[in-house]
């Protein structure tokens, strides 16, 4: 349907969608587009199109740190941004082989880190029994 909305200065077209969560709990999306001519389903095509753009946004963010740069010379900078544009290459080429996406890799990463990271814990514990290692 078409809207004026309050804050708005030119029509917009609105569409609803409505499909089940894996849950069985309905899910409901609205959209929202300046082009007039769009129907419901061609409104719902595009957004799909732009959804992968927004989800490539998130992993870059989260995943490969690209937004926690502590970092404030311009050439460190720099270097952390190209840092993490390689990590996000390297999470895309694995996420393609594995079939996985960005997060459940990133989990499967950090799974196996810290099972190293414990492994070498009891390789330190059984090498010095007086160390005070907590298991």
């Amino acid at each position: 349907m078409t809207l004026y909305l309050e804050s708005v200065s030119f029509p917009v077209v609105v569409s609803r969608q409505v499909f089940p969560h894996e849950d069985g709990k309905p899910g409901v999306l609205e959209l929202c587009g300046s082009d007039l001519s769009l129907s419901g389903p061609d409104l719902f095509a595009i957004y799909q199109k732009r959804w992968k753009v927004e989800e490539c946004h998130k992993s870059r963010g989260q995943n490969a740190a690209f937004a926690k740069s502590p970092t404030k010379l311009p050439h460190t900078q720099s270097n952390h941004f190209f840092a993490s544009i390689v990590a996000f290459v390297k999470l895309e080429s694995y996420r393609t082989s594995t079939q996985l996406g960005h997060f459940a890799l990133k989990a499967k990463l950090y799974q196996a880190a810290i099972q190293s990271a414990f492994q070498q814990l009891v390789t330190l514990k059984n090498r010095s029994p007086q160390a005070a290692i907590i298991t």
